[in-house]
């Protein structure tokens, strides 16, 4: 009956925040404290923090979908447990970048070839296998300041089961809105000041869920790809940005760093709890346009995107010229 599915999304996603807390929780008290984060070139944090929170997150997720038996690809699955482990293997002992990319990418063209070849052929399916690696980095390149990432991926994800939820897809909307409990059930632990990160086995899976979750939903005909492209960017573009301006004066993209516009906003004396309360209020707005924008044609969606674009690119400018003018002389 359609008139259950809101009590049982409204009981799933219960369950994965109960899940995630207590996980977390677990992993706080001293379970965790043999897979800590030291601070180095690119931390904010000045003490070791546990930085497996992602694990617990990614826990309450899977056991609720289990429990619900949610229908997804199996190439979501597959994929989900390969980033996991090599991810969980990098957070504790560190894994080659080689090695990461490679996993990465095949993952990436499993779930791509599988789901898009046979309609869309290889372009398309290079294209999204590229998008998926692109995501999945960048989304662990944004999680270094305490609450961003776990405050976005609530948001995000929230906005994905929104819209799924209003399009009568009340399954995928379930899905959705089990990623967004558990991303609150983290945050309760890891907004400033944090008591646990999520670690490379938190942030690579989330931001391939979010990639992948977003073409099933193109896929599925519940939305055009501006959705999940506007929901999530602001990480996209702080990311991208950032790594073309290292990649033009010479620099190793790969290697630890604080430039990133966020980074430099938290060092400037905005601090870990405005910066991501204002990381918020951006992908709030921008999430609710692009819920906007998908119900308008192809033409409004692309100035909605173009619009933004231009927002960004002014906000990153006004940084830049803030920290040349005055936290440069301080």
């Amino acid at each position: 009956m359609v008139s259950d599915f809101p009590l049982t999304i409204a009981t799933a996603s219960l369950l994965s925040f109960v899940v995630t807390f207590f996980c977390i929780f677990w992993f706080i008290k001293g379970k965790a404290s043999w897979v800590l984060d030291y601070p180095n070139s690119r931390s904010l944090h000045t003490e070791p923090v546990p930085r497996i929170g992602g694990l617990g997150l990614l826990l309450g997720v899977m056991v609720t979908w289990l429990l619900f038996s949610v229908v997804l690809p199996l190439a979501l699955w597959v994929g989900i447990i390969f980033l996991v482990l090599v991810s969980l293997v990098d957070d504790i002992w560190h894994v080659p970048v080689w090695c990461r990319l490679t996993i990465q990418s095949m993952v990436a063209a499993g779930f791509s070839s599988i789901l898009l070849y046979d309609t869309y052929g290889w372009v398309v399916v290079l294209l999204v296998s590229v998008a998926i690696i692109w995501m999945s980095n960048l989304y662990n390149f944004m999680d270094g300041s305490d609450g961003l990432a776990g405050g976005m991926a609530l948001i995000g994800f929230g906005y994905y089961g929104l819209f799924s939820f209003q399009a009568g897809s009340y399954e995928f909307a379930m899905v959705n809105f089990s990623i967004a409990a558990a991303a609150m059930a983290f945050l309760c632990h890891n907004f400033y000041p944090a008591r646990i990160f999520l670690g490379d086995v938190g942030a690579i899976p989330l931001g391939f869920l979010a990639a992948v979750l977003g073409v099933l939903g193109w896929l599925d005909g519940l939305w055009s790809l501006w959705l999940p492209i506007l929901v999530f960017s602001p990480f996209i573009a702080d990311s991208t940005v950032t790594l073309v301006k290292r990649f033009i004066r010479g620099e190793k993209i790969w290697q630890a760093h604080r430039e990133h516009y966020y980074q430099r906003i938290v060092q400037s004396g905005f601090g870990h709890r405005n910066t991501a309360l204002s990381g918020y209020l951006l992908m709030l707005m921008v999430g609710a346009s692009a819920v906007w924008a998908c119900s308008q044609d192809i033409a409004v969606q692309s100035l909605v995107a173009l619009i933004w674009g231009g927002v960004y690119l002014a906000l990153m400018f006004a940084s830049d010229w803030y920290q040349a003018h005055y936290v440069g002389r301080r």
